[in-house]
């Protein structure tokens, strides 16, 4: 080895790879939502997004398989764009906000509109742009 150069080490870790079919962007906005089989209308919040599904936060606890109505309020430009969608709850985070008996959800798109679906990839597109 010449004088000033560093030998170079081979790196070795973990490398978290994203399973997911469709890249999810960090994003906070408002939902209501309400659960199949009643007509009671709660909020939320959107924490991230992507085309097949989103990260919400429930102020109260959901269980994984439950099927919800949702309404997505998004804003794309100067423009409020709102999204209805049926989706499924397929994962939780059962630890977080304990006393306030909120919880994370990962949420799966079972069923969204054509047109639904075209604003939700304008919304999408303007987050990537």
């Amino acid at each position: 080895m010449k004088n000033g150069e560093r030998e170079t080490k081979p790196r070795y870790g973990t490398v978290n790879f994203e399973r997911r079919k469709y890249p999810r962007f960090s994003v906070d906005f408002p939902i209501e939502y309400y659960r199949i089989h009643s007509s009671v209308i709660h909020t939320g919040r959107g924490l991230n997004i992507g085309e097949d599904g989103l990260l919400i936060y429930f102020p109260e606890q959901m269980e994984v398989s439950q099927y919800l109505r949702l309404k997505l309020f998004l804003l794309v430009g100067s423009e409020l764009n709102t999204i209805e969608v049926l989706g499924e709850v397929v994962w939780r985070n059962i630890d977080l906000d304990k006393g306030r008996g909120g919880s994370r959800c990962g949420v799966r798109f079972i069923d969204i509109s054509p047109e639904d679906m075209t604003k939700l990839e304008k919304f999408l597109g303007s987050l990537s742009g």
